[in-house]
């Protein structure tokens, strides 16, 4: 039987390139592409539609909508509703590679359905990692032999997948490296006058915007972090985060008898997104060049928690638990929009995060109505703000 996948945010650039991982695999004939979501590009969306011919679509803006029913004949979807109904049948694996909140329902009702997660949102564990991990612990997937299994698509948890091999029991300790961004040899003075344009300019990873922007206050290393203490079961002491400026070395742990292990390679995406959808198999894919020793000098430094304070306020928020990482996340996104914009600088985003999280009424336990409805607020709170 086919593997059946439905790809969340398709026109983005995991989604992208998922299908050009889809497209290389040696035996691709096994893999079915049963449904595609995105938000408002028609254009590239239609594209897609058309070279892969999913059953059924899913788009958030209604122009969009509207245009799409007059071009294609499979079953169009719309909105939050769309997505749910989208990601909870007809699928094995749902690859989650939409930016905020809005894919954490769909995720939730495919996990209930026994459909495995290849997750590349960020916001689904930051804001709802007690929640999704024990749904996702008892829960059957559709084999109906192992739990359902969140597979990490972004680089670093990927990187702890494969060195543990599954077996998390083992691990002592998780390094998470970061390449420190653009910013990482600048003084403070320097980044707070940083303008948007600056911080864009990743020296390693092609990326959206607003990922790349918290990459540059390393913020990105913080949630990522908190993802961490989810996906693997680990106490925020035990995990330690690498400035390794190469990104050759793309996460390690340490065993319990003291051995460390870690996944290397060239930066690229396609490889922790085909690793995701294979797993646990390996499979001959896209070309992403032959890995070389021999022209590589790596390096390895303490990330400077003066200088980038956002990794700092991650660490507390994750700590502190129940509402705060929802909190530090909805704040966060507010603050780098507006930076975007050039309301603000890289001192202003720090500094709406330390007031967001500062003024959150604690909810030890919350709810899914909890972190929607604190989310909601957090973000208004955020764009009146003024750091």
């Amino acid at each position: 039987m086919k593997k059946r996948i439905t790809i969340l945010g398709s026109t983005g650039s995991i989604g992208t390139q998922a299908l050009e991982v889809l497209e290389k695999l040696e035996n691709k004939e096994d893999f079915e592409i049963t449904g595609l979501a995105c938000k408002a590009n028609v254009e590239k969306f239609l594209s897609q539609i058309k070279k892969f011919n999913p059953k059924r679509v899913c788009i958030s803006d209604i122009n969009a909508y509207k245009t799409l029913k007059n071009e294609v004949k499979c079953e169009i979807l719309f909105g939050e509703e769309g997505l749910i109904e989208l990601s909870k049948n007809n699928n094995d694996i749902l690859l989650t590679a939409t930016t905020g909140t809005i894919s954490l329902k769909p995720t939730i009702e495919a996990i209930k359905n026994g459909v495995d997660i290849a997750l590349a949102n960020k916001e689904t564990l930051v804001t709802a990692g007690d929640i999704v991990m024990n749904l996702a612990k008892n829960t059957k997937s559709k084999n109906g032999k192992d739990n359902v299994k969140i597979l990490p698509v972004d680089s670093e948890h990927s990187a702890i997948l494969q060195s543990s091999n599954g077996n998390f029991k083992n691990i002592r300790t998780i390094f998470l490296t970061a390449s420190g961004g653009p910013f990482l040899n600048k003084t403070t003075e320097e980044i707070n006058s940083a303008k948007a344009k600056d911080a864009l300019k990743h020296p390693n990873w092609s990326m959206g915007k607003k990922i790349t922007i918290d990459s540059s206050t390393l913020m990105n290393k913080g949630l990522e972090v908190i993802e961490a203490h989810h996906l693997f079961n680990m106490p925020y002491e035990n995990i330690k985060v690498v400035v390794h400026p190469e990104s050759i070395i793309h996460s390690a742990i340490e065993t319990l008898d003291g051995s460390v292990l870690a996944q290397i390679g060239n930066p690229s995406m396609h490889i922790p997104i085909q690793y995701a959808i294979c797993y646990p198999d390996r499979i001959k894919g896209i070309k992403t060049g032959s890995f070389s020793f021999f022209d590589k000098n790596l390096t390895f430094k303490v990330p400077d928690f003066e200088k980038f304070p956002c990794i700092k306020l991650a660490y507390e928020a994750g700590k502190k638990g129940g509402i705060f990482p929802c909190v530090l996340n909805a704040s966060n996104e507010i603050a780098v929009y507006k930076f975007l914009k050039g309301e603000i600088n890289i001192k202003g985003i720090v500094k709406t995060v330390e007031y967001a999280l500062n003024n959150a009424e604690e909810i030890k336990n919350p709810t899914l109505y909890d972190i929607f409805n604190t989310d909601i607020e957090t973000r208004k709170k955020a764009k009146l703000f003024k750091p």
